[in-house]
């Protein structure tokens, strides 16, 4: 699934934005980064910084521009800004808090908080005292017979809930 092209232009717009205020605040230029909308799973966006590449999450973009517009950008942009000055550092790093709490004024954190349920599907399973959630990787991984779960509360081996009414399917 590929945004619609006014959410892509908003998207590359506002990346234009951020590297142009850390431009100002570096007193460096910035080459412009590749911009694509093909981030999966949970990750709303990630940095490739050998390729000066940004992936965006184009489900989570859709349903959460507003937070992908002030947090996810900006946090992506930062990590190419942090390895263009500082070179190798860790991702989330002293270097990366400072350019998010200098150049964006914002809180640096490293994961964001938005709704997953429709790109990580869960599969809710049973013991004698609880029901749990289980990722699509873990699901799989007790449908193939390659693993075994258990609750660390009552020691009873997991199964499928046959009254799964949480499991998502993915549009």
């Amino acid at each position: 699934m590929k945004p619609d092209e006014a959410l892509c232009q908003r998207v590359l717009n506002r990346v234009t934005e951020c590297m142009a205020l850390a431009a100002r605040h570096t007193g460096r230029d910035f080459d412009p980064p590749t911009v694509r909308f093909n981030q999966r799973g949970r990750i709303a966006g990630s940095a490739w910084l050998e390729r000066w590449e940004l992936r965006f999450n184009p489900v989570l973009l859709a349903d959460n521009e507003a937070d992908f517009m002030a947090d996810i950008i900006p946090h992506e942009v930062t990590h190419l800004v942090a390895f263009a000055c500082f070179g190798k550092v860790k991702p989330h790093g002293r270097e990366w808090q400072h350019i998010m709490r200098s150049v964006f004024g914002l809180e640096p954190r490293t994961r964001h908080r938005l709704n997953t349920a429709r790109v990580a599907p869960t599969f809710a399973y049973d013991c004698g005292c609880r029901r749990h959630q289980l990722s699509l990787r873990r699901h799989n991984k007790v449908q193939r017979g390659k693993q075994r779960y258990q609750c660390l509360h009552c020691n009873t081996l997991l199964s499928l809930s046959v009254t799964d009414t949480t499991r998502r399917k993915v549009p």
